[in-house]
């Protein structure tokens, strides 16, 4: 399973803390050193039948710095993707990829359901 995450954020640390207290396996990778590639968010995307807007860090300075709420309604699904994988600031965080799943973003009561089937 593969968990990226940005060190720097305290959701991704609150979720890794809880990946690690459950014992779940995972392989981190940092999103904004080694960033999504376009070819990785576009399965991702498709695996997770999440709205494409999802995957974005809607929070982030970068994205109100690019104005993308205002941008992102007239972008192709393409063009949204392309710009995804330019700046792993750009990306939701956490995400965890496993064999029939993605996670985007920490909810708990979600995670226990997909990952300890509880």
């Amino acid at each position: 399973m593969l968990f990226m995450e940005y060190p720097r954020c305290s959701t991704s640390n609150k979720a890794k803390k809880w990946l690690n207290d459950y014992k779940v396996k995972y392989q981190a990778r940092h999103m904004v050193e080694n960033n999504p590639t376009y070819d990785e968010l576009k399965k991702w995307y498709k695996k997770s039948g999440l709205p494409l807007k999802s995957f974005f860090n809607t929070s982030g300075i970068l994205y109100r710095e690019l104005q993308l709420k205002e941008k992102l309604p007239t972008m192709s699904e393409d063009e949204q993707l392309k710009l995804l994988s330019t700046n792993g600031m750009l990306v939701k965080r956490p995400i965890v990829v496993g064999d029939d799943f993605v996670l985007v973003g920490f909810k708990e009561k979600l995670w226990q359901e997909v990952l300890l089937g509880k």
